[in-house]
């Protein structure tokens, strides 16, 4: 616990524990209005965020500039303020020089990037490091192209768009926030997890038995056979979690307004972020390293 206690009030932690507040604060008070609409909608009662006097075009919204601009530029000067107080009074985390002869164990990035530090557990550098995080940023910016839905633009609502609030809650809170979390907070040395409530023991030996799927069946991950099932493993993976769901749901309003295009890639797009919770599923439960060594003749070339 001591060891716990100390990162959580650490002044290298400070930013992660004001976010990880502001986080649960913007997702309480979203949540809460959500519920408050969805009951208004129910009974036949106009919303919150368009119950204000009519617009110009007498439709019930209010335009952006005034209302919203000037409230979102009092708002940047209030935080940039509150930035300049912080680091005025609060002294810089400076450590001594770099000593080679002296490496941290353990060794952190800093807390934006532990997310992606600690993907590395679970994947390769070349998947962990660049191909996720190309996938995310690609995702995010095809969002405004893939989404038809015309609910909940405007207002705070959890009916009207549940697969996509649900998603990014998933996405977001529950693998990044926790990764980072994670990353932060349970992770010591030796790269091992320590419980808040264990000692961080420097010394500590943790021996886990890490096999490559195909060694379940006793087949040599390298070898042509390893190679041939890892791959139809993946790339079966991938099929099934797109096609099964566009066979359920093809009559689906919903999935005959995307067209076949839009569907693969928001399928592709989710089907790939549930690989990461599959693969931590593996790694930690069944113990499993690699599903696809793609290698020959001792040559790894990557793995998954």
């Amino acid at each position: 616990m001591e060891n716990f206690l100390y990162n959580l009030l650490s002044k290298d932690n400070e930013v992660i524990v004001i976010f990880g507040i502001f986080v649960i604060l913007a997702l309480v008070a979203s949540i809460t209005q959500a519920i408050i609409n969805d009951r208004r909608m129910s009974r036949g009662e106009k919303i919150i965020e368009l119950s204000y006097p009519d617009g110009p075009d007498g439709d019930g919204k209010v335009l952006s500039w005034p209302y919203f601009v000037r409230k979102e530029f009092l708002a940047v000067m209030l935080f940039i303020i509150g930035l300049l107080v912080w680091g005025l009074i609060t002294s810089a985390p400076l450590e001594e020089f770099a000593n080679p002869n002296l490496t941290p164990n353990p060794s952190k990035a800093p807390w934006y990037f532990l997310g992606l530090q600690e993907m590395l557990v679970y994947f390769d550098p070349w998947i962990a490091g660049v191909i996720l995080p190309g996938i995310i940023l690609k995702g995010l910016m095809a969002v405004p192209y893939l989404d038809i839905n015309p609910k909940g633009s405007g207002y705070y609502t959890l009916k009207e768009r549940p697969f996509a609030i649900g998603t990014f809650m998933f996405g977001f809170i529950i693998l990044w926030c926790m990764l980072i979390v994670v990353g932060v907070f349970l992770r010591g040395p030796g790269w091992i997890i320590f419980m808040p409530w264990q000692e961080w023991n420097p010394h500590t030996i943790v021996s886990e038995l890490n096999i490559d799927m195909t060694q379940f069946i006793g087949i040599d991950s390298t070898s042509l056979a390893g190679n041939i099932i890892g791959f139809l493993v993946v790339v079966g993976y991938f099929k099934v979690g797109m096609i099964a769901p566009y066979i359920i749901l093809r009559k689906n309003a919903t999935v005959v307004k995307l067209g076949i295009i839009r569907y693969s890639i928001v399928a592709f797009l989710f089907v790939a972020m549930m690989g990461l919770p599959i693969k931590i599923f593996l790694r930690h439960v069944l113990h499993m390293k690699y599903i696809w060594v793609c290698g020959w003749d001792g040559i790894i070339f990557f793995n998954i």
